[in-house]
């Protein structure tokens, strides 16, 4: 399997992901204070939603990738 099939399956799995969960979030530690003894911390948690469009132009992009990667000049 070469480079620009291995790229094409991965943006299709990535597309099919993003249409599937819609989003995801994560966790980001923000601000920290350490006073002595004391440790402080703020954490947020972000959240990313995914178009539709992105994912169907992710699946899009991988299957042409897939079929034009497998021709030989």
């Amino acid at each position: 399997m070469n480079a620009i099939k291995a790229a094409g399956l991965i943006l299709i799995v990535l597309g099919v992901a993003g249409l599937a969960y819609g989003s995801f979030s994560f966790t980001k530690e923000t601000h920290e204070a350490n006073i002595g003894p004391i440790s402080l911390s703020v954490e947020e948690k972000e959240t990313i939603n995914v178009p539709v469009w992105a994912g169907i132009g992710s699946i899009a992009v991988g299957t042409f990738m897939l079929l034009v990667g497998g021709r030989r000049r």
